[in-house]
């Protein structure tokens, strides 16, 4: 079963990949904390690619780079960014293939940005429906 990890971050201050280390609480960790967050973070990476569950991620650009679409009644309508009330932006995401929910979010919750943020664990759907 393929799933979405969907990574959000609060928009920090400089919009740079991996997000989780640009984030005021990473910041504010004191250096050994910091190290080990970031080994574990490429630990899991590893594990995961040599497992054969990673099956694509990337980085998103700054949410102020971001156009939506809304056309209505056949007449386009294209503003800038994401909602503007939101707090959390999306900043990127992984697409997993596993063998059960339960591991989807044990790798999900080994992202740094789950703890200092929040990654979204979404199941992706085939052609022909979903694949529950």
């Amino acid at each position: 079963m393929k799933y979405l990890l969907l990574i959000y971050s609060n928009s920090p201050e400089r919009w740079e990949h991996p997000i989780f280390l640009r984030t005021p609480e990473f910041q504010a960790m004191p250096e050994d904390e910091r190290a080990e967050l970031v080994e574990r973070a490429e630990a899991l990476h590893r594990e995961i690619v040599e497992s054969g569950e990673f099956v694509v991620g990337t980085a998103l650009a700054d949410p102020a780079l971001t156009r939506t679409a809304r056309p209505r009644d056949g007449v386009p309508a294209i503003t800038d960014g994401p909602y503007v009330e939101a707090k959390e932006q999306l900043a990127g995401y992984f697409v997993i293939d596993c063998d059960s929910p339960e591991r989807a979010a044990e790798i999900a919750a080994g992202f740094p940005d789950a703890r200092l943020g929040a990654v979204e664990i979404r199941p992706v759907m085939d052609v022909s429906g979903q694949e529950m």
